[in-house]
């Protein structure tokens, strides 16, 4: 099904249904629900994902999953997009958050050709078996690392929401510390129970979250580096490098909409997760 409301065929009595949809870039899918579970998919551009648990980015050949119910808003850049909508009772993924998945090649081809699939599919036939072999896939997925979590405490999801507004890698914990009051020590524990994440691998996933758009942009890398407050490229692509398996200048090449993604370039992307 290509560009087809999920409303209008969300009644359907089948486990899966799939959904091919285009969107204008910067497209804004206000905060919204869905009764199904929903394995998102780009396959072109940029999407940008956030829950009250915090913020995502999900970059070309990758796919955030996001739980029955769950409210989130997604920011399009120049994506088109592959959605598969799943029952509560047939996910194959048990979280309660958002993940960005990795899409391998035999994943990438199931999607594509889901979208050929109708509403009312023959379960029993070829359509009903092509989307049984998704969620199987679907299951063991592997991860991305591209997530900033939320804080429940007000003052420091506060300035955690600042800081992914203009992220900057020289931020210094102290000052945050001073501003909520609290001793260095103190604020460390603090900061780690509130986000499972230290305050400097929290710091880098947001700096992270904002380099990929960038880059996705065509942003080079020295002047995202130097907006990150990086003391140089190079200190930005050994982080790029340890956090995505690749340098930020193989990003850039595989998220430009006509690049093609080579076997190689596969094998790299599901060996870093």
């Amino acid at each position: 099904m290509r560009n087809v409301a999920l409303d209008s065929v969300d009644a359907t009595p089948r486990e899966v249904l799939a959904i091919g949809t285009d969107y204008l870039h910067g497209a804004l899918l206000e905060t919204h629900t869905h009764r199904r579970a929903q394995f998102l998919y780009g396959m072109t551009g940029l999407m940008e994902v956030g829950t009250d648990d915090g913020a995502w980015v999900v970059p070309p050949y990758s796919g955030v999953w996001i739980p029955a119910g769950k409210p989130h808003r997604v920011r399009m850049l120049g994506v088109s997009t592959r959605s598969l909508y799943i029952e509560p009772e047939a996910s194959p993924r048990h979280t309660r958050h958002c993940e960005v998945l990795i899409v391998s090649p035999l994943l990438h081809q199931l999607l594509l050709a889901s979208a050929e699939v109708p509403a009312s599919y023959d379960e029993s036939g070829r359509d009903g078996a092509l989307l049984q072999l998704v969620l199987h896939e679907l299951h063991q997925a592997a991860t991305l690392p591209l997530f900033a979590p939320l804080p429940r405490d007000p003052q420091l999801a506060r300035l955690c929401a600042d800081f992914l507004r203009r992220p900057c890698i020289q931020t210094s914990p102290v000052e945050w510390a001073r501003r909520l009051n609290k001793s260095q020590r103190t604020f460390t524990r603090f900061f780690r129970q509130q986000t499972g994440l230290s305050f400097g691998a929290w710091r880098q996933q947001a700096c992270l979250l904002a380099a990929l758009p960038k880059l996705s942009a065509g942003a080079s890398i020295t002047a995202v580096a130097l907006e990150l407050g990086y003391d140089s490229p190079s200190a930005f692509s050994t982080m790029f490098r340890k956090a995505l398996g690749q340098p930020p200048s193989d990003f850039v090449g595989t998220s430009h909409p006509n690049h093609g993604v080579t076997r190689e370039q596969w094998r790299g992307r599901i060996g870093a997760a």
